[in-house]
C-alpha cells in the first residue's frame, strides 16, 4: 500500500519539474536566441516479487514478478534547433543562420550565445551592451590582413579613427584615341590624372594626347594651373599596331610638390608589347596598356591610386564574418574576423544566465573558426533570432503534465482510502 503511495509522490515531483521547465520556456518566448528545453522521465528501481527460472523438462520459463517504485528524472534537454530570423536594420545585429555560437569573454573565461544583440562600447570594442562581454575574433593588422591561426581577442571597431594617406605610386589612361584624327594640334585630346601626395593632398595632372603620325602619338602631362605647387615637365610616346592595339610607350610621368610639404611622385611608363614579362605580366606603373586606335572619339580615361587621410563611419559585417570598415575618403578595409564556434553535442552545454552557455564534460570543447566552415553556420547582420519556443507545444505539455500531476494525486488519495479502511477493520 505504502508503495503505491511512495510511486505517486515521484510522479508528483517529476510533473511538478515538468511544469518548472514548460514555464521557463514560455517565460522565455520573447527572448532573443533563447533555445527551449524538454523534461524526460525514467522508471526507477522495481522491487522484485518473483524471479525468472528458466524452462526445464516439460515446464516453460517463468517470467520475473515486479513492482516498481515510481519515477524519476531522466534528463532536460535543450533544444538547439534554428529560430526564426527578425529583421532589425542595426548594423551591430547579428544571427547566425545555421549551426555555431557567437563567442563572448569576460577576459578569464569565455561564453558561447546565439544572442547576436551587440553594440560598440566606448573603448571600440564589440560587445553585448546587456552583460559587457566582449565578442571574440580575429583583429586585422594596419594592412587589413587576417590571421585566423592566432587565439581569438576582443574585436575592436575604431569609430572616427584616422587612416595615413597613400602616396599615388600607378597610374593607368585607358579608352580610345581617333585612329582618323589629323596628325597635327587639332588632334590634341586630354585627360586628367589625380595625383596624391605622401601628406594625402590631391594634385590634378593634365595628360595631352596629339597624333604626331600614322599610329604614333605623343603625350604631355602639364599641372593644374590652379596648383602652383605643383611642377611637371613628362613627355612620352604612345605607338599603336595596325589592329589597332597597343605596340608600346615611352616617357616617365614625374611629379615635384615645390612647397617642399611633400615627396615627388616618379612613375615609369616604358612598355614594349614584343618582350612583355612572362610568364603573367604585371601591370605597369603607368599604363596604357588598356588604349586602343580605332576611328570614332578619343575618350581616354585615367585612373590613379593613392587616397587622402579619411576617418572611420561605418563598417559592414558579411556572411562569412568578415568587418568592413568604411571611410570618409570612400576607401575600405577589412577590420576584424568575427568567430564562431561549434560542438560535438551542443546540447551538452551548460546556461550560464544571460544568454549564454559555457562548456561542460558532454558538450566537448569548442571549435572556434570562421563562420561557413567546421559546421558552423552564416552570419546574418542586421537581423536577430528569435526563441525557438512553441507555444502551442508548450500549451499542449502543459496539459500533459497537469493531467500527470491530477491523476498522480487521485492515487495518493486513493491509497489513502484505502488505508483508512483497513484501520477501519479494527472497529
Amino acid at each position: 500500500m505504502l508503495r503505491s503511495m511512495f510511486s505517486a509522490i515521484s510522479g508528483l515531483r517529476g510533473h511538478q519539474t515538468m511544469m518548472d521547465v514548460i514555464a521557463n520556456n514560455i517565460s522565455n518566448v520573447n527572448t532573443v536566441g533563447f533555445k527551449s528545453s524538454r523534461v524526460n522521465f525514467q522508471d526507477i528501481l522495481s522491487q522484485t516479487i518473483k524471479g525468472a527460472t528458466a524452462a526445464n523438462g516439460t515446464l516453460g520459463s517463468i517470467n520475473p514478478a515486479q513492482v516498481g517504485l515510481g519515477m524519476t528524472l531522466a534528463g532536460i534537454d535543450v533544444i538547439q534547433t534554428q529560430g526564426n530570423l527578425q529583421s532589425t536594420g542595426k548594423v551591430t545585429d547579428m544571427a547566425i543562420q545555421g549551426d555555431g555560437f557567437f563567442v563572448l569573454a569576460d577576459g578569464n573565461n569565455q561564453f558561447y550565445t546565439r544572442d547576436g544583440a551587440f553594440d560598440i562600447a566606448i573603448d571600440g570594442s564589440l560587445e553585448n551592451p546587456a552583460s559587457g562581454l566582449k565578442v571574440q575574433g580575429w583583429q586585422a593588422d594596419a594592412g587589413g590582413k587576417i590571421d585566423t591561426t592566432k587565439p581569438v581577442t576582443n574585436i575592436l571597431i575604431p569609430i572616427g579613427q584616422r587612416t595615413t594617406a597613400l602616396a599615388t605610386s600607378t597610374a593607368s589612361v585607358r579608352g580610345n584615341l581617333d585612329a582618323g584624327a589629323a596628325a597635327d594640334a587639332t588632334s590634341d585630346i586630354s585627360t586628367t590624372l589625380t595625383v596624391y601626395d605622401s601628406l594625402g593632398v590631391a594634385h590634378s595632372v593634365k595628360v595631352t594626347f596629339e597624333k604626331t603620325a600614322n599610329n604614333a602619338w605623343s603625350w604631355t602631362a602639364s599641372p593644374d594651373a590652379a596648383d602652383p605647387g605643383t611642377t611637371t615637365t613628362s613627355t612620352g610616346t604612345v605607338t599603336f599596331n595596325d589592329d589597332g592595339t597597343i605596340a608600346a610607350s615611352t616617357g616617365t610621368l614625374d611629379v615635384a610638390f615645390t612647397n617642399g610639404a611633400a615627396t615627388p611622385i616618379s612613375i615609369d611608363g616604358a612598355w614594349t608589347a614584343a618582350t612583355p614579362p612572362a610568364p603573367n605580366p604585371p601591370a605597369p606603373k603607368l599604363d596604357f596598356t588598356q588604349m586602343t586606335q580605332f576611328a570614332g572619339t578619343s575618350e581616354p580615361a585615367s585612373r590613379t591610386d593613392g587616397f587622402a587621410s579619411g576617418q572611420l563611419v561605418t563598417f559592414a559585417v558579411g556572411d562569412s564574418g568578415e568587418i568592413t570598415g568604411v571611410y570618409s575618403n570612400g576607401q575600405t578595409q577589412a577590420l576584424g574576423q568575427i568567430a564562431l564556434a561549434s560542438f560535438l553535442n551542443p546540447s551538452g552545454l551548460m546556461r550560464a544566465g544571460q544568454n549564454t552557455f559555457q562548456t561542460s564534460s558532454a558538450s566537448g570543447s569548442a571549435a572556434v573558426g570562421k563562420p561557413g566552415g567546421g559546421g558552423r553556420g552564416q552570419v546574418v547582420t542586421g537581423s536577430l533570432e528569435m526563441s525557438n519556443v512553441d507555444l502551442a507545444t508548450q500549451f499542449t505539455s502543459m496539459i500533459t503534465a497537469e493531467r500527470g500531476f491530477q491523476a498522480n494525486s487521485r492515487v495518493i488519495t486513493t491509497s489513502d482510502e484505502m488505508l483508512q479502511e483497513l484501520v477501519n477493520l479494527k472497529r
